[in-house]
């Protein structure tokens, strides 16, 4: 990308409204080749590697518009960079958590203490709890970003959804739908604190 583009998309997500729209599914979809990149150089499927680089690109818009960003380096070095730690961050993970229980579900260890007919019912009631919580916190993060979540837990992908809720693309139901997730997160976050 040359210096004029990359001065044209910082200064456009600076912007608000639309404009600002437009600048970041330009920016999405300016270095989008780090997806394959991701499955070459680190064996990471195209999945993880696509929500690895819609993660980098929220990372980005947020950095740029925070004031991380202060143009020490091309905004494609920036971008791959924070790609390329986040791709090392989940080997780290996969590797660090291989074979653990926890992964799978965040059960307290004394729930496995329990004879076999007890802790699935203690187990279907902390599923019922958590699943509460967050149908609550849904309802604190805006109608839009509830619905889109909802659908995509109904199994419906990101083009579908695009169809039926008006979204330009799957990529910006994407991103979208990643920017929802950040939301929920951060009240599920607080959530647990409140409760520590």
């Amino acid at each position: 990308m040359d210096p004029v583009s990359e001065n044209l998309i910082l200064n456009g997500l600076k912007s608000g409204g639309l404009s600002r729209l437009h600048f970041e599914k330009e920016l999405y979809i300016k270095f989008f080749y780090l997806i394959k990149e991701a499955n070459k150089k680190y064996g990471i499927e195209s999945e993880e590697a696509a929500s690895i680089y819609s993660d980098t690109i929220i990372a980005v818009i947020k950095n740029i518009n925070s004031g991380k960003f202060e143009g020490r380096s091309s905004l494609k070095t920036y971008t791959y960079q924070i790609f390329s730690n986040k791709c090392v961050d989940l080997l780290r993970k996969k590797t660090t958590n291989q074979g653990k229980l926890e992964d799978t579900m965040p059960y307290d260890s004394l729930v496995y203490e329990l004879p076999d007919n007890t802790r699935s019912v203690i187990q279907a009631l902390i599923a019922q709890d958590e699943r509460q919580q967050i149908i609550d916190r849904l309802k604190e993060i805006g109608d839009k970003c509830k619905e889109l979540l909802l659908l995509f837990e109904e199994g419906y992908n990101d083009k579908e959804i695009a169809g039926h809720m008006n979204y330009q693309s799957a990529d910006v139901v994407k991103t979208t739908r990643l920017r929802c997730l950040e939301k929920l997160k951060l009240r599920l976050t607080r959530l647990l604190h409140q409760n520590e």
